[in-house]
């Protein structure tokens, strides 16, 4: 049988997972459900290109990855870009349905969370909150234990001759990603003497600003639909939210900017 476009991308299942919980559904409830599915789907191509900057890392191949990186921040600008589309929903269209919602929440994305520890962002109180049998459960608390997307970076600088202090290279991975100024020192250098890496540390800089960007975006659309309710998975809402802004994954290339 000849594979076809339908068949290829499974456009009947694919179709069929939008299930508003109002009865009768609400307009926007459908619009809530496919901006969600979407942002997984996102996590999931994010997710999918960091392990191949990460080999790129471990390989020493500069150009490859700055080509996996240039993926991986047009892929943060789409989510940012998202939120336009679900700021086009009213606070009164979500009430709608709001409470159909139960105790799911955004909260609850397991595949974000991944995302977050494998940037660097560990903190053992959001592995304890995900309970044993959601799925990915296994995928979250490997990428807890795992190495960073920046401890393969500190490899890739060792690999062009760097002086990365031991200490950092012999962290414990389970604790957040902090700044260190011997780090900073070798950066510098590399700013002034490798301008080809200099693409690379451009390119993490700009991941780094894109994830910042949408968690604030994310905040404004929760505090213009919400206020100051309750989140819908019983998180503070939006203070929850506010307390992860303007948090680098990348602490070390923005402190050298005053030293440059």
């Amino acid at each position: 049988m000849t594979l076809t476009y339908h068949d290829y991308l499974q456009i009947g299942s694919l179709l069929d997972i939008q299930v508003p919980r109002s009865d009768p559904p609400e307009h926007d409830e459908t619009l809530f459900i496919i901006i969600h599915q979407t942002y997984e789907l996102w996590f999931k191509q994010f997710l999918h290109e960091m392990d191949r900057a990460e080999q790129c890392m471990i390989d020493g191949d500069l150009w490859a990855c700055v080509a996996t990186l240039k993926r991986m921040r047009m892929v943060m600008k789409t989510l940012v870009q998202q939120v336009d589309i679900l700021e086009t929903m009213t606070p009164l269209s979500f009430v709608s349905f709001r409470d159909r919602l139960d105790t799911a929440s955004g909260f609850q994305s397991v595949q974000f969370r991944i995302l977050e520890f494998r940037l660097g962002h560990k903190r053992a109180r959001m592995l304890d909150a995900i309970a044993e049998d959601v799925p990915l459960r296994a995928e979250v608390e490997a990428a807890f234990a795992a190495p960073t997307l920046q401890d393969r970076f500190h490899q890739f600088l060792v690999g062009i001759g760097c002086n990365i202090p031991q200490e950092v290279l012999d962290r414990d991975v389970t604790e957040p990603v902090g700044p260190n100024e011997l780090v900073q020192d070798e950066l510098l250098r590399v700013y002034r003497e490798r301008p080809d890496v200099t693409v690379m540390l451009e390119m993490l800089t700009d991941i780094d600003e894109g994830l910042q960007e949408w968690r604030y975006r994310h905040v404004k659309l929760a505090e213009r639909t919400i206020g100051t309710k309750i989140g819908t998975g019983g998180s503070d809402g939006v203070e929850f939210l506010k307390k992860s802004l303007f948090r680098p994954m990348f602490p070390d290339l923005w402190a050298i900017r005053a030293r440059m």
